[in-house]
């Protein structure tokens, strides 16, 4: 059921991923650029990119000789659907807890 959201959810357990959507969602920015705000090689900036680009949290455009990389904000709505879910879960819940609390038969005094 969820099956699809697998990539997605990859994308976003780690930290430096994490990180590069941030840049990308105040610009857009190529390899290099990502590359040069971490200190790790600009191949595993790339890996990165690629995990995040299979997630759909991002898309790569060709400009010339270099790889421009946006933010795909839309790739991040399956992932607030599915949490919406518990979210909804939870206030139904936590309503059913307060009606509960409030409609207690109180023993009289």
């Amino acid at each position: 059921m969820t099956d699809h959201l697998q990539p997605t959810f990859r994308a976003l357990a780690d930290p430096t991923r994490r990180a590069i959507l941030h840049m990308l969602g105040e610009r857009d920015m190529t390899i290099a650029q990502v590359s040069d705000q971490f200190d790790m090689t600009r191949a595993a900036v790339k890996k990165h990119l690629t995990v995040l680009k299979e997630g759909d949290l991002i898309a790569v455009r060709t400009k010339g000789r270099e790889r421009i990389n946006t933010l795909n904000a839309a790739g991040m709505k399956p992932v607030t659907d599915w949490l919406k879910f518990f979210d909804q879960f939870w206030d139904e819940k936590l309503a059913d807890l307060k009606d509960a609390i409030e409609n207690k038969d109180t023993p009289n005094a």
